[in-house]
């Protein structure tokens, strides 16, 4: 059909979400390293306007809510200035056996940050 498959939005707004964490000079690698994992609990997907093979996009993503224990990004995926999705994803922060943690104790500089963000 000319379009990108719908699913590839949701890779989009996983690496707009590995960016967004890039950007407090921590990548996920990192986190893992340090004890912690945020595994997806749950995604929703509007679709606006197809994006096309080939078209370069924009993937803009900023927190929605933080809590000691939860995470939720919201996302916009546009072509130029023209909006093609939205989207958001909520996260549980968790250790490396995927029992919930309260991020603050775990990594209080990073929670500081993330709070921030919001």
């Amino acid at each position: 059909m000319g379009v990108v498959y719908h699913t590839n939005y949701v890779n989009w707004l996983e690496i707009g979400r590995t960016e967004f964490l890039r950007d407090a000079s921590i990548s996920y690698r990192e986190l893992e390293t340090q004890g912690l994992l945020l595994p997806l609990t749950d995604v929703q997907v509007s679709y606006k306007s197809p994006a096309r093979y080939d078209d370069i996009v924009e993937v803009r993503t900023w927190i929605e809510q933080i809590t000691p224990v939860r995470l939720d990004f919201g996302y916009e995926v546009y072509r130029d200035e023209q909006l093609l999705v939205t989207g958001t994803t909520k996260h549980v922060f968790t250790n490396l056996q995927f029992k919930p943690v309260r991020l603050p104790k775990l990594l209080p500089d990073l929670y500081e940050w993330l709070m921030g963000q919001a």
